[in-house]
Order: structure tokens, then sequence, then C-alpha cells
């Protein structure tokens, strides 16, 4: 049995009557689910990453079939009332979602990030190797934008006037204080983006991301 195969009898394993709503909970589209399942396509990291977050899915199991589908002790991520929510979406759908926790698809205990205000996935190449396609990061909301973190990762997201821009990037000093430089830390994405913290609408520094390695 191989890596899709095993993915297949998940669906038996986790009580899915369709791939409709095992894909539903993954989060991807139907056919893509198809796809994976006709071994069209490999099991991508950010499924394999939702699988073990959601579900306490062994990844070991599913990538070679060694040990249990299952973990038999709880990991740090779960359905407890403890810990901070985990929004699974791109940060172009957060908007104001980060402070609804009812929105939030559970909630992660893990101690050394139990102060942060939300986990979000990521998405997109602009700040590899720092930050990569599929791994979480934890945030924290920034409210006084005159003590910032030069060089460090921010989740920036502005208002009307500067776009509307929902991003991730390295925050830098401007000659102007009334103004914040933004970069990406993948060198082939180049050029600077220039924005004026009054048309910041909510701020949040990246203390840390979580990989399927560290849960």
């Amino acid at each position: 049995m191989n890596e899709n195969q095993r993915l297949k009898s998940l669906m038996d394993l986790l009580y899915f009557k369709t791939q409709k709503d095992f894909a539903t909970a993954l989060n991807i589209k139907q056919g893509s689910l198809s796809d994976i399942l006709r071994e069209r396509v490999n099991v991508s990291n950010a499924i394999k990453d939702k699988l073990e977050l959601k579900f306490d899915v062994n990844l070991t199991w599913l990538e070679n079939g060694t040990g249990e589908p299952f973990f038999k002790k709880k990991r740090a991520v779960g359905e407890s009332k403890e810990g901070v929510p985990y929004f699974d979406m791109s940060l172009s759908d957060a908007k104001d979602l980060l402070v609804e926790e009812q929105r939030a698809e559970y909630l992660v205990n893990y101690l050394p990030f139990n102060d942060c205000t939300a986990y979000l996935p990521v998405y997109g190449d602009s700040m590899y190797p720092k930050y990569a396609a599929g791994e979480i990061i934890a945030i924290k909301e920034i409210t006084n934008y005159e003590i910032l973190q030069w060089g460090e990762a921010y989740v920036v997201m502005t208002d009307a006037d500067s776009n509307s821009l929902r991003t991730i990037k390295l925050i830098f000093q401007h000659a102007d204080n009334t103004k914040l430089i933004l970069r990406s830390s993948n060198p082939n994405f180049k050029g600077d983006t220039v924005i004026r913290k009054k048309n910041i609408q909510a701020l949040y520094i990246i203390k840390g991301k979580i990989t399927r390695n560290v849960i």
C-alpha cells in the first residue's frame, strides 16, 4: 500500500462517508482529493499538516506504513478549551476573523506560543526560506507601531488606501517615521513596499512556526 492508498484508507478510519465530506474537512476541492486518491498527484505537505494537526494522523505511517495510523496520545493540538485559535485560511480571507474564535478550526495548546493571538498557514513563497508554504505561523498582535523589531517578520493588514494589503513581510525602518518598509525574505521577490503607519488596520509579529517535525 502506498501513501495515496493509505490516505484513502483514512477516509474509512475517520468515518467519512463521501470524498466530498473528506475534502471539506481538509479544506481542499473534491477534484483535488479525487486526483490524489486516483494517484494522479502526490499527497501535499499542506494536506499532511492538516491530517496531523486536525486528526492526530501519524505521518510516519502515512508516508511509509510504519506504526499505527493515529497517535495513541493526543498531541498538543485538539478540541480542548485552552489554547490559541488556528484559522485555516489565507491572509486574503482573514480580514477581522482573527478575533472571532468561534470561526477557528480548532485550538492549539502549545505552551511556548500560548500568548499569541492566532495561528495561520503560510501560502506562497515570498518569505521562503524563512517561512515556507504549508508551515503554520504563530502570530501576536502589536498595538504600538512606534516600538517595532526591525528586520523581523510581521503579518501586515492595511486599509483600502493601501490597497487592503494582507501580507507577511520583514519590516524595516523608513527615513520618514510615519512610514514603514516591507520586504520579502525571498531574493526572487525584488523591490520594497512602503506603507504609512496610519493605514495599518492590524499588525502581528510572527513569534515562531510549527512544522510536522515540531508538534
